[in-house]
């Protein structure tokens, strides 16, 4: 698998990202991180969920055991596997061998943080989509971005 190349802002010069584990790791804590809050969250989750999945087939991630969900919508109590990825953690939904698999840990602990990572998330996109050939769905209208249609009112005392 060869690298990512990436011209750096400050410098214009070009930068090769190799996608080693630590490089990955630091790749899906970033889009991890950002789609917490972006708008539409759910390609970086994809994208996350998808590397993951590929590093526990490579044997580059290992799946530690479950936690209970600090989110759990609207269920009143579910569980998340917890994956273990050079020096960061993860969760990701499990499947119905997980449950059978794997240990459950119980409550997460929120003293355990993972480290800093110094990518960006443009460059975290790039190495992810490189190394799990998913590639970006742009819609082609948004909901901000559709034209403005004005309303239509009918006039008192008629029916349409």
């Amino acid at each position: 698998m060869k690298g990512v190349t990436i011209v750096d802002r400050k410098t214009k010069a070009p930068q090769v990202i190799e996608p080693t584990v630590s490089n990955l790791a630091q790749a899906i804590f970033t889009v991890n991180r950002h789609a917490k809050t972006a708008p539409n969250p759910k390609q970086l989750y994809t994208l996350k969920h998808e590397a993951l999945k590929k590093m526990l087939v490579e044997g580059k991630a290992k799946k530690v055991g479950l936690h209970f969900s600090q989110n759990p919508g609207k269920s009143q109590q579910r569980s998340d596997v917890l994956v273990a990825c050079d020096q960061y953690t993860f969760h990701i939904p499990p499947t119905k061998a997980d449950f059978a698999e794997l240990p459950h840990l119980g409550k997460l602990d929120d003293q355990i943080r993972n480290p800093k990572a110094t990518l960006s998330l443009n460059q975290a996109k790039l190495l992810l989509q490189s190394y799990t050939g998913l590639k970006e769905h742009t819609s082609p209208l948004t909901n901000a971005q559709k034209s403005y249609t004005k309303p239509v009112f009918k006039k008192l005392g008629e029916s349409y």
